[in-house]
């Protein structure tokens, strides 16, 4: 197989938009929300990040060329990999604005605080980091029990409801820019057309949005554009230094956060075995461990050079290879993404591109990433994977509930964030704030439960799915999902080891699933269906 191949382009295209907005959200987060210093950003955390994408990038170029040699091949793609947005939201938000905000009412200068939050954010991504590495060693031994539609049912869960339902949602808050994007995504990518004289679909799509933006603009219609001001003084060249020993200041702060990180780290480690297993399911068969590895190197590199994000192995593999990228759109994505970190270029994409103009892409990877799952599946199966669906949507509905408790507080001066809310919720409106909390927390590992139970179930093979229902007693046990309490302006997970209610609720199922097989008969659908006076209308009219 070529190193690069014309399809490369057109990976870049879709997956460097993606990069290219955690990158903007980077600097957003960074610069508006936790007003960090520019020269901080610009000369420290994305030379760090920088690092990472070199590391992952180019061993994952490696590893598609020696997989296509391997196999005789020329279609493999390889594996997408960067900085999570989700991962970076969660590290800016759970970590990081925290400590900052602890520190400032503790009486530390804005800059001190603004440091101690981002050595924070850097230990939490060592230690991140550290369990994605060393999980690589046992991470297959999970791979090997565990059903495939088991594996991917969070990664859809996510696509679908994290980037598809999102962005959609975004999208349609602009509509002059994002039905426009959507139209265009919908026909390259979904019909598989492509533009005309070779021009990539997602270029397109890039330069058609932000010419709406700007249009818009000067039109005074709409105003997503212009970005973040122009930083033109730190344009030139910031090489990574080394940031890991100025951290030993700082642990005390972080340790506080390791209910949050742990919990994390081993979310990252599982969600990237899925993709990977996605990956698989799309006809490239990768082996597990130097994947992973390498992922747990690029997360310790980043935060041992100053880039407080961990990286993670990308939803969409199965998009990218249908739109035609090979190895080469990972090593055009590492050149291009780490130029832009190392020369405070950024600032240029940050001021000049709206994330509207890109956001209908990221519709369409959540999409299909969850669409797969479906693909490979069996009929009889698809109840599990519609099942491991639910947690993910109700960790995004909760999401929504809290962005809306947030802009309540803030302007009410009450803090809405109290447990007294769930009552009120049940009484007033009928609805179950608690069950939504609850469901949500730890989405990724009940995602994968809860298939695994219904995939058993359906297999009549109830002792094994009585062994999914107790390792969810002992999740829910240590508070890997579940379990969540109420801070002054977020409501998070708990990792503690507690016999929570969802603990005895695991037990009790994983009892009736033991004592099931003798206490039912077993009947076949059809004669089921003939029981219950259901015709079936696929038979055609004859007596």
């Amino acid at each position: 197989m070529k190193p690069f191949v014309r399809g490369d382009v057109e990976g870049f295209f879709a997956f460097g938009l993606d990069s290219m907005l955690a990158l903007l959200l980077i600097s957003t987060l960074l610069l508006g929300f936790l007003g960090f210093d520019p020269e901080l950003v610009f000369t420290r955390v994305l030379p760090g990040a920088a690092v990472s994408l070199i590391i992952g990038n180019g061993v994952y170029f490696y590893q598609a060329l020696k997989l296509a040699r391997e196999e005789g091949r020329d279609d493999v793609c390889a594996i997408p990999y960067g900085i999570s947005t989700l991962t970076l939201i969660v590290y800016v938000f759970l970590v990081m604005f925290p400590t900052q905000q602890e520190a400032l009412s503790l009486g530390m200068d804005k800059p001190d605080a603004d440091r101690l939050a981002w050595h924070t954010g850097l230990i939490a991504c060592i230690v991140s980091g550290a369990i994605e590495f060393l999980g690589a060693f046992v991470v297959h031994y999970i791979r090997r029990v565990t059903p495939q539609v088991v594996m991917l049912v969070a990664v859809a869960g996510t696509g679908i409801a994290f980037l598809s339902m999102d962005y959609m949602i975004r999208s349609f808050a602009i509509p002059l820019i994002g039905m426009p994007a959507l139209a265009l995504v919908s026909i390259f990518y979904f019909s598989g057309a492509r533009p005309r004289l070779g021009i990539p679909g997602g270029f397109v799509v890039l330069a058609m949005g932000t010419l709406l933006a700007w249009t818009l603009h000067f039109l005074d219609v709409v105003h997503v554009v212009p970005g973040s001001p122009l930083n033109t003084e730190y344009i030139g060249l910031h090489l990574p230094m080394p940031e890991i020993f100025a951290l030993w200041g700082s642990l005390s702060s972080a340790v506080k956060f390791l209910p949050i990180i742990v919990p994390l780290g081993f979310v990252f480690l599982v969600g990237s075995l899925q993709n990977i297993e996605a990956a698989a399911a799309a006809g490239d068969a990768y082996r597990p461990r130097p994947l992973l590895l390498t992922n747990g190197l690029g997360s310790l590199g980043a935060a041992c050079m100053g880039s407080p994000f961990p990286t993670s192995i990308f939803l969409g593999h199965p998009g990218y290879k249908r739109i035609g990228a090979r190895a080469g759109y990972s090593m055009i994505n590492a050149v291009v993404w780490t130029l832009v970190c190392l020369t405070g270029t950024l600032t240029f994409f940050t001021w000049l591109i709206p994330v509207e103009a890109i956001m209908a892409i990221i519709v369409w990877i959540g999409v299909v990433v969850c669409a797969q799952n479906f693909q490979i599946s069996e009929k009889r199966h698809i109840p599990a994977v519609i099942v491991g669906l639910l947690p993910a949507i109700a960790a995004f509905g909760g999401l929504v509930l809290k962005h809306g408790l947030a802009v309540g507080s803030a302007h009410s001066g009450i803090n809405l964030f109290d447990a007294e809310l769930e009552a009120m919720y049940a009484t007033s409106r009928s609805f179950y704030v608690d069950g939504l909390f609850a469901l949500g927390q730890g989405y990724i590992f009940s995602s994968m439960l809860w298939a695994g139970i219904i995939y058993y179930i359906i297999e009549r093979r109830f002792h094994v799915a009585a062994l999914w229902s107790a390792i969810g007693a002992l999740l829910s046990l240590a508070g890997f999902i579940h379990s969540y309490e109420y801070l002054a302006g977020d409501i998070i997970g708990v990792l503690q080891f507690d016999w929570t209610p969802w603990a005895s609720g695991y037990a009790l199922m994983t009892v009736l699933l033991l004592v099931a097989p003798y206490l039912v008969i077993f009947v076949d659908d059809s004669s089921a269906l003939v029981a219950e006076g259901v015709a079936d209308d696929s038979r055609g009219d004859d007596p």
